[in-house]
């Protein structure tokens, strides 16, 4: 008896699960996402797309159609960049001061976040805040008086003078303290219950266990020295000090732009960061997932 009523009854639940219209409302809704996305999509990598097609062009041909995808490919302009400019020291220049300030931000934020997450002492609350509140001062407030501190310890066109000004950052330490506060208490009262002292419970249990935010303050840190241009600029003029952005000025004449090879020499210096960031990206979610922060 009960049998001949259960298909009703599963009609009834489907349509309730699966109510009439809902198909074709995900479909408007997804075609209307679609065309707000497309445009939006298309500003952000136009960029690319234009430089890439500008440094395949034959020279002098630059402002002539296509614009955003190549017809012709002279990789002689790449030949004619790496031959006019020392891209191989730029290179290198780049590499050792970025990992240098990576690895100092990693040390020095992970101490300072392990500080402010597990030891309790007067006033560390109010100092952290002091510290955050670093954030919402400018680089260029500040630049006058690092200027003529490198011009005193006379490091100008030297890798100190490019590297100890970034060895901190308050950014570093706020997405290390956020991942170390989720790290379970219960194993670091075990560890120093067996003696472990709190330099090895920094770096044998809570880095470990924050692995993927340390991933992300790494990509942070590498991205935003080698894209810098500024600071660099300041404080190292010599050929031999410079890194690979200062070093595309190279291609820009005082009367004229080599528009071929300065966007070869473009595309030789964001293909890093890119390759980075693609072999990294799961980790880089997970980190900023894990830190409680949005972007």
């Amino acid at each position: 008896m009960a049998t001949q009523y259960w298909p009703t009854f599963a009609k009834r639940i489907h349509a309730h699960r699966h109510p009439a219209g809902s198909g074709k409302r995900k479909v408007v809704a997804n075609i209307g996402l679609l065309l707000v996305l497309l445009p939006s999509l298309l500003v952000i990598i136009a960029p690319y797309l234009w430089m890439i097609t500008t440094s395949l062009k034959v020279r002098g041909h630059v402002g002539e159609p296509p614009y955003l995808f190549p017809t012709t490919f002279d990789l002689s302009n790449y030949q004619e960049a790496f031959k006019d400019t020392p891209f191989g020291l730029y290179y290198f220049n780049t590499t050792f001061v970025a990992v240098s300030v990576v690895l100092s931000r990693i040390v020095i934020g992970g101490m300072a976040a392990y500080v402010f997450s597990f030891l309790k002492f007067k006033g560390r609350e109010v100092i952290f805040f002091l510290y955050l509140s670093t954030m919402m001062i400018p680089f260029y407030a500040i630049v006058i008086p690092l200027y003529l501190i490198i011009g005193n310890l006379e490091w100008f066109n030297t890798y100190q003078a490019m590297i100890v000004p970034r060895m901190a950052d308050a950014f570093a330490i706020l997405l290390l303290r956020q991942a170390f506060i989720a790290v379970p208490r219960d194993y670091i009262d075990a560890a120093r219950i067996d003696g472990c002292s709190h330099w090895g419970v920094l770096w044998r249990i809570v880095m470990p266990m924050s692995r993927s935010t340390v991933l992300t303050v790494a990509i942070f840190s590498f991205m935003f020295i080698w894209n810098d241009f500024f600071w660099p600029l300041l404080v190292a003029n010599d050929t031999s000090m410079r890194l690979i952005q200062t070093g595309l000025q190279a291609f820009s004449g005082r009367y004229n732009v080599e528009w071929t090879y300065l966007m070869a020499g473009t595309v030789i210096a964001t293909l890093p960061p890119i390759l980075i960031f693609l072999l990294a990206q799961k980790q880089f979610i997970s980190g900023m997932a894990r830190s409680g922060l949005k972007g």
